[in-house]
């Protein structure tokens, strides 16, 4: 008899971004919304190996603000629908902030429900392993416990925080003992030779109803401030979002709890915080490497190189890695490659657009590509979804001509609709506006240069 999971819902952390992988992820396109190599982001492929032993339509995603449209096209492009699925946070307050948001929501649909928690930009290889974990999860969270994915490890890893376990539960679970923070290298081989630490994944499951008694009991102004804040469709506000404690499920609840159960699993997971855990990860050539993009090499080993958009070619180079975005071009020795974010902390001190977002920025209603800039012209290319529409206006110094290369657009300027076709343009001068609209089925293109005057 198949057990039923209908009161089970997955729910995607989907916050952070991911500086240890600049240049590809950034602030406003962090890492879970990146193809890296292969056709789907990595939110895709986490949602996507919850099938077939959850329901798409209990997925919940909390995100912040300005990531929830591009995460439910995401999520359109798999075929599922992002309606009512999305829960979006008005600023970032960690982890448990963003558990017990999703849970108080969940709640008011499902009185029994049992929550399973996954970050949304991790990586696994063995899926049916996976499945078969995530089972025994279950079935221990309705036992009231509350349970944590604990990664057997495989070798002395630093860069990891460890959940120690003890005592036999069901599943072949462990009680919770402690968590320890990162180890070094010596307490680590310790770690991986006793046999009862795990890595911590970030991966939990729990009824919600035991979570909130835990809460209740271990972190009661947390619990008491989110069931005042307005959870309707209006959304949180965000001073009353900031006002909630900025702390993590760890030290909220797990750290505490005597409901803890850690399940030992072993399924290929990584949690690509950095361009080494990627490399480690994917299959490699007969040089040791992985390639992915315009690349020739020569005489090289053991090194990641990455494309998007222009021609790379090394030569006589062992164990580094080499990406390239169109603005930006990160190059490092492969094993302290995730020191990346102190480059990042520079170029935000310096006010550097390039840790913020790339040169193509992602709206509802299309994407926005800046092609060339100078001090008296700049030149960009729109993209505008079938049915979508956006508002262009021009400043008191500014120009705009927007040329159609593919598509029809539909432009209202000064209260008159026109259709413009291929090869056709429309004029702005200082201080209008005009909405553009793509009535077609297919992606409209266009080119727009602005003109300072």
């Amino acid at each position: 008899m198949m057990e039923d999971l209908t009161n089970v819902y997955p729910v995607l952390l989907a916050g952070g971004s991911g500086t240890r992988l600049w240049p590809v992820s950034r602030e406003l396109y962090p890492k879970q919304l990146v193809k890296f190599i292969g056709d789907e982001s990595l939110i895709q492929s986490t949602i996507g190996r919850l099938t077939p032993v959850l329901a798409t339509e209990n997925i919940r995603i909390v995100c912040g603000q300005e990531h929830f449209y591009e995460i439910a096209r995401h999520m359109e492009e798999i075929g599922i629908a992002s309606n009512e699925k999305i829960i979006s946070e008005p600023c970032g307050r960690n982890t448990a902030p963003a558990i017990l948001l999703a849970m108080l929501l969940i709640l008011k649909q499902e009185e029994d429900a049992v929550l399973c928690i996954f970050p949304a930009d991790h990586v696994i290889r063995n899926i049916d392993a996976f499945h078969a974990k995530l089972r025994s999860a279950i079935k221990l969270a309705k036992m009231d416990y509350i349970v944590t994915f604990g990664i057997t490890p495989h070798y002395p890893e630093t860069g990891y925080g460890y959940i120690e376990g003890t005592g036999k539960l069901p599943e072949q679970a462990f009680a919770l003992k402690r968590f320890v923070e990162k180890p070094d290298l010596k307490t680590a081989k310790y770690y991986l030779e006793s046999g009862n630490f795990f890595w911590n994944s970030g991966m939990f499951a729990f009824k919600a109803s035991v979570m909130i008694g835990e809460l209740e009991t271990h972190h009661p102004e947390l619990l008491k401030k989110m069931q005042q804040l307005d959870l309707t469709a209006k959304g949180v506000s965000l001073e009353s979002y900031e006002q909630l404690p900025n702390i993590s499920i760890d030290y909220a609840v797990m750290e505490k709890t005597d409901k803890g159960a850690v399940l030992p699993s072993d399924f290929g997971w990584s949690d690509i915080g950095s361009w080494k855990s990627l490399y480690d990860f994917l299959p490699k050539d007969a040089g040791g490497n992985v390639i992915d993009g315009d690349v020739i090499t020569n005489d090289t080993q053991n090194c990641f190189i990455l494309g998007y958009e222009r021609l790379i070619a090394t030569n006589s180079i062992q164990n580094m890695v080499v990406v390239e975005t169109p603005d930006s071009v990160f190059v490092s020795d492969i094993e302290t490659s995730r020191d990346v974010k102190s480059i990042v902390a520079s170029l935000k001190e310096k006010g550097r657009r390039e840790y913020q977002k790339h040169k193509t920025v992602h709206h509802p209603w299309g994407t926005f590509t800046v092609l060339e800039i100078q001090d008296d012209f700049r030149i960009s290319k729109l993209i505008v979804y079938p049915g979508s529409a956006l508002q262009i206006k021009t400043d008191a110094w500014a120009a705009k001509q927007l040329f159609v290369l593919k598509g029809q657009v539909k432009t209202t300027l000064e209260n008159q609709d026109k259709l413009l076709n291929k090869g056709q343009s429309v004029d702005l001068s200082a201080n209008q506006a005009a909405v553009l609209e793509n009535p077609g089925t297919e992606p409209l293109i266009m080119i727009e240069i602005k003109l300072t005057v």
